[in-house]
């Protein structure tokens, strides 16, 4: 009972927070790891916000309390699965196994886009998240680096039981970001355009990545692979799908009259 009032007492906080926790990226030409054909890789990101942080249980929270029909039991059940929210105590209670600043999970697609859609934002895109996703504290792009790839990895390799960190434990990267990389896996807006092939019978490329049909990238790219396994990861998934390790945070376009 006392953690729940904790939690309550908490969401204020953190819902402000919510709505302005954005900061700018700059955007540009960017090198995916997703080889188009069109472009070689080659894609042109326009500037946009990202939030600083996964969206936290308490953040959540408030927004479940005000849209109640993304409360658990009362979410339509085309739009999510049995274990929406299933680590929380109850449909606006978070329990033990729900600290208020952890990254909030086991939630859709479609309750992650409704999230932000409130906040006047959207999911960010597979592009923009991998363009931050890219950087550490110093480096607009550290994928070639052996070390910066290793720790990555090495967050796979933890046991899926551990307790997830609370936000912001990590230093940000360059542009201000936290937490993009080893604390949970994202929601992207064009998840669904992630396609691994399960055709195998080209026998020299078995586990060809395709994105919106258009591009391809094998997985013996070893240097990407940590990429590659969320990919591999996203394009599993159904909208309604939830996990106890997939969070998400949200994005903003940019007009060119933004500040």
């Amino acid at each position: 009972m006392k953690g729940w009032l904790l939690a309550l007492a908490l969401v204020p906080a953190f819902a402000a927070a919510a709505s302005d926790d954005f900061v700018r990226l700059p955007g540009g030409e960017f090198r995916s790891t997703l080889k188009y054909e069109d472009t070689g890789g080659r894609v042109t990101l326009p500037p946009f916000e990202l939030m600083k942080h996964p969206v936290t249980n308490a953040e959540f929270l408030a927004f479940v309390e005000s849209h109640r029909q993304w409360q658990r039991g009362r979410a339509t059940p085309v739009f999510v699965e049995p274990r929406y929210l299933q680590h929380w105590a109850g449909p606006v209670e978070l329990g033990g196994d729900a600290q208020p600043a952890q990254p909030v999970v086991n939630v859709s697609w479609f309750a992650a886009d409704a999230y932000c859609e409130a906040q006047g934002a959207r999911l960010p895109t597979w592009n923009e998240w991998e363009y931050a996703a890219s950087a550490d504290a110093t480096r607009h792009d550290a994928r070639a680096d052996p070390a910066w790839r290793e720790t990555i990895l090495r967050w796979y390799a933890r046991p899926s039981n551990v307790p997830l960190a609370d936000i912001g434990q990590a230093p940000a990267n360059i542009y201000g970001v936290q937490d993009l990389n080893e604390l949970v896996w994202e929601w992207v807006e064009d998840f669904s355009g992630l396609l691994v092939s399960a055709d195998n019978r080209d026998q020299k490329d078995p586990d060809r990545l395709k994105f919106c049909g258009a591009g391809a990238l094998s997985v013996e790219d070893k240097e990407n692979y940590a990429v590659l396994m969320r990919v591999a990861m996203l394009s599993s998934l159904d909208a309604a799908n939830s996990t106890g390790n997939l969070g998400f945070r949200c994005a903003k376009s940019l007009t060119e009259t933004s500040p």
